[in-house]
């Protein structure tokens, strides 16, 4: 199962840059109100704004939700070197 999600398709949607729905969602690495870290099939996404939060999560359908003011989306590679961490200190 795990390999079917990891295959799977990836659909990102953004509602009036107030919402972002995404599916194929492996997990989240961290969140706070500044910042969402998502690990997906395609890579990890970043998503940035103000007043952030999880609205829904469900790792097992691979489906998230947040909400809050969304100021950039951002994807990057796990082969990156650095990977996940690159970014955690800027």
């Amino acid at each position: 199962m795990e390999e079917e999600r990891r295959s799977g398709n990836h659909l990102l949607s953004v509602e009036n840059r107030k919402q972002v729905m995404a599916s194929g969602v492996l997990d989240v690495d961290r969140f706070d109100e500044k910042a969402v870290v998502v690990l997906t099939n395609m890579g990890v996404l970043t998503v940035e704004g103000e007043d952030l939060h999880i609205n829904r999560l469900n790792v097992e359908s691979g489906e998230i939700a947040i909400e809050g003011e969304i100021d950039c989306l951002q994807y990057s590679d796990l082969k990156e070197k650095g990977g996940v961490f690159k970014g955690l200190f800027r």
